[in-house]
């Protein structure tokens, strides 16, 4: 069975169970049959269908003029993909991991993020980078960043990170028919995370979604992070405690109406991110937090992110990531005293 394939039977009121990997499969290969245009192409992924095997299935479909393997040049794979876009085609490219999108930085910045602007809206770059990111598979240096400030900061690009196998698929689906560039964040500890997914719901970029109802304080997080925030949430409600979760999905733009909503109902806010916390989106959410919700706040915006250090090594990273302890010890600190 490939990832094409759903792990249970469709039945008439029944949604197939993905894993996020297989929502993500399903969403490139969804897309590609709905539009001839959308290519897929990265190092590996066609015949062996990916290091994390997300590809699999879609050079056998769908031929090797549209899923098809390219050198080990990361800088020359987005700039293919930016001529291509050019052209009328809507390249969807897999960089393996994280740090290894770094040598096509220098492409993103200054071709991908700036083309419609550089001529006025008259090129646009309908593509989509999709970068595995973050920690939690005891990987080794290079293989477990957390990047998305870099791409958050660049003015032109779109930026997304899924927390579930649903908004993987209808995410990937908005970004691919996105006219613009959008690079796609994909938690690689999530790739083997499981839940019914039901591919006829759309989703909208920059829209965050309450993954928790709650009245006392809120955590807002993305990708690995809202895991962690859904268990905290749920250790916190056992001692009395109402906590709303909030999962931002879009890093950039920033749906400041649903943050502040929900930050203004409870009062109290805690950010979660596992990129190490200096200049980073958990500081931009914060500021923005405390910048229009100060009359709201009983008690400073608290962080819970990743230390600012380079990566830890595996036997090291559950010390560097957020956990549940880390969130409720920020949540002890808002203020609760009488």
């Amino acid at each position: 069975m490939t990832m094409l394939e759903p792990t249970r039977t469709e039945a008439a009121h029944e949604l197939p169970v993905l894993t996020m990997a297989g929502a993500i499969n399903r969403a490139l290969a969804d897309a590609m049959e709905a539009d001839p245009s959308v290519l897929v192409f990265g190092e590996d992924v066609g015949t062996l269908g990916g290091v994390f095997r997300v590809t699999d299935g879609l050079a056998a479909r769908f031929g090797g003029d549209r899923c098809f393997d390219t050198p080990l040049a990361e800088s020359g794979i987005v700039g293919t993909a930016v001529g291509m876009a050019m052209n009328g085609m809507r390249p969807v490219v897999e960089m393996q991991f994280d740090a290894f999108a770094f040598p096509a930085f220098e492409q993103i910045v200054s071709h991908v993020a700036k083309m419609a602007n550089r001529t006025r809206g008259a090129v646009r770059l309908p593509m989509v980078i999709r970068i595995p990111t973050g920690g939690g598979i005891g990987g080794v240096e290079h293989h477990c960043d957390s990047s998305e400030a870099y791409y958050a900061h660049t003015p032109g690009l779109t930026v997304v990170c899924p927390a579930t196998p649903q908004d993987a698929y209808s995410l990937l689906r908005a970004a691919i028919e996105h006219p613009d560039p959008v690079i796609f964040l994909e938690p690689k500890k999530l790739y083997w995370s499981k839940a019914p997914v039901d591919v006829t719901v759309p989703a909208a970029l920059g829209h965050a979604r309450v993954a928790r109802p709650g009245s006392d304080v809120t955590l807002i997080a993305y990708g690995n992070s809202v895991g962690v925030a859904l268990d905290a949430a749920e250790v916190a409600g056992s001692e009395g405690r109402s906590v709303q979760v909030v999962d931002v999905r879009t890093l950039t733009p920033l749906d400041d109406e649903t943050l502040f909503a929900a930050v203004r109902s409870t009062g109290r806010a805690v950010v979660i991110a596992e990129a190490p916390g200096f200049a980073s989106v958990a500081s931009e959410i914060q500021a923005r937090i405390s910048e229009h919700c100060f009359a709201h706040l009983e008690a400073p915006v608290r962080r819970v992110a990743g230390f600012d250090i380079p990566y830890a090594p595996p036997k090291l990273e559950r010390f560097h990531l957020p956990d549940v302890d880390r969130v409720l010890d920020a949540i002890d600190t808002l203020g609760w005293e009488e």
